[in-house]
């Protein structure tokens, strides 16, 4: 009898184990043939000197790449592009989207309008969204109306998409708008798992709204603030669409000449395949350190 039992769990475990896997086999042919494939592919032609135009095979070069780039200013002024947009996009994003998310959580009508309202940019298309602030930063668009009412400074050029400072401003702005709704619905989600009786303890105990949102909500929202600091950071660092298209507009490149748009420009307009993987493949490595930076600190402030 026992045995018939053990046989009858092995069989039915290994019924399941091969359902298992024929569940995951789809998932796994998707990832390796639009992820790990297209990685091994930029770390292999890395090491190589290839042009797109080229039919010739590759020519291992080893790390010449690598080399050049290093000893190329344009490509430093491509990670000091994606720094100051990284830093004045990421951290603001974070910070207003927990605040809108506390504001919302503590209204008692209209959460779901603006939920909405908040999370419909997140749904536009990156290019979309571009070629519509192109129109609002034109000269004579509602950017320049809107700033020149408030200031009183009716027929001033602010000059949006011209001057080195202002366009990295607009990009900024550009992707502030359009990734804060998907934040804020996160910290709402994760608002919404705090039990309300740590927060009726904590005012049972006399604390005030500042201090039941130091002490209990923003402690107990660490994991949620992690995974929007590396999602926020991650989404700035390979920042595209809205840098291509203001660059094709006419604004200057060098100011937004982020990470991505020089492996573009390296890749497409130069040909020099094997630099662009490169590019890439550092790029990887430089978003993976610093979520796993991101990881660590967070493991000790909770510990």
């Amino acid at each position: 009898m026992t045995r018939r039992r053990l046989k009858l769990n092995t069989s039915v475990q290994g019924r399941q184990a091969i359902w298992g896997w024929v569940f995951v086999i789809p998932a796994l042919a998707f990832f390796s043939l639009f992820a790990f494939y297209p990685i091994g592919n930029a770390v292999y032609m890395g090491f190589h000197r290839k042009s797109v135009l080229s039919l010739r095979p590759p020519q291992f070069v080893g790390l010449q790449n690598y080399l050049d780039l290093f000893n190329s200013p344009a490509f430093w002024n491509a990670w000091k592009a994606t720094t100051i947009f990284t830093l004045g996009t990421f951290i603001p994003l974070v910070v207003f989207s927990l605040l809108l998310a506390v504001l919302i959580v503590s209204r008692k009508r209209f959460q779901r309008f603006f939920q909405v309202t908040l999370y419909s940019p997140a749904v536009v298309p990156g290019v979309v969204a571009a070629l519509v602030w192109m129109l609002m930063l034109d000269p004579r668009g509602l950017a320049n109306q809107w700033v020149n009412f408030v200031l009183g400074t009716p027929g001033i050029d602010h000059r949006w998409l011209a001057s080195a400072s202002m366009v990295r401003l607009s990009t900024m702005v550009v992707y502030f708008w359009g990734y804060l709704g998907f934040f804020t619905i996160i910290y709402i989600a994760g608002l919404g798992g705090i039990p309300a009786t740590l927060k009726e303890a904590a005012r049972i105990d006399g604390a005030n709204a500042l201090q039941e949102f130091r002490y209990v909500t923003l402690p107990l929202l660490t994991p949620t603030t992690l995974l929007v600091s590396v999602m926020s950071m991650i989404f700035c660092m390979r920042t595209f669409s809205t840098q291509y298209m203001f660059t094709q507009a006419g604004a200057p490149t060098e100011p937004i000449n982020v990470v991505t748009l020089f492996i573009f420009n390296t890749a497409i307009r130069d040909h020099q395949l094997g630099m662009a993987s490169a590019m890439s493949i550092l790029l990887l490595l430089v978003m993976f350190f610093f979520a796993t930076l991101q990881f660590l600190a967070s493991r000790r402030a909770a510990g």
